[in-house]
């Protein structure tokens, strides 16, 4: 798809956040102990997968770095695919290979399956169906929108994190919806986090 075609056609009548309210908190059984932006929002991952009752066979993540986020997943998943450089971005400190380092820390978790691969490679050779898909990789617009927007055609439900760090994210998130159709939802604690849901997920919204 052409991103600036999108871009000009979602100018006007954007459609807009709504506001996600978890109805309930839980930590997961299992997590990873390291550094990460993204604690706190294990707590409210399962509410997202009861909210808008998404399946829980697979899962796959772009952007794991250290694997926080993949460990919760894994929670959750019958299977895990987790695809990353695992050379960071310009967005983040660590800019050292660190895959094997990652992979044998995750190893413990035997639903999770590490991939050294960019995503521009991955979504072209990956016709898959998933369940879930998040989106953490580098904070642009267009490497966000079409990352993205594979997901969001790929799975039930997408999930961005720093939707309130990055305004590049949040715009990205808000076209990806305008482009699919979706709902899209933003839960603004820690940083942010997008989540754009399809059709068959709102059908079965219980609230």
């Amino acid at each position: 798809m052409n991103i600036s075609k999108v871009i000009r056609e979602t100018f006007f009548n954007k459609p807009d956040f709504k506001l996600y309210e978890p109805s309930k908190l839980t930590k997961p059984e299992k997590l990873l102990d390291v550094i990460s932006a993204w604690k706190g929002l294990e707590l409210i991952i399962e509410d997202i997968l009861d909210e808008f009752s998404i399946g829980r066979e697979n899962c796959i993540e772009f952007g794991v770095e250290f694997g926080y986020s993949t460990v919760v997943f894994s929670n959750y998943f019958k299977k895990v695919t987790g695809v990353d450089t695992f050379e960071g971005d310009i967005h983040t400190d660590n800019k050292e290979n660190h895959y094997e380092q990652t992979k044998e820390k995750l190893s413990v978790y035997k639903n999770i399956e590490l991939f050294k691969s960019d995503y521009q490679n991955w979504i072209f050779k990956d016709n898959s169906r998933y369940d879930f898909a998040h989106v953490d990789i580098v904070h642009t617009y267009k490497e966000t929108f079409e990352c993205g927007l594979w997901t969001a055609n790929h799975s039930d439900c997408t999930i961005f994190h720093d939707t309130e760090s990055f305004p590049e994210v949040k715009q990205a998130v808000l076209d990806i919806a305008k482009a699919t159709g979706q709902s899209v939802y933003n839960y603004p604690n820690h940083y942010g986090l997008g989540i754009l849901v399809d059709k068959k997920g709102m059908k079965n919204r219980k609230r």
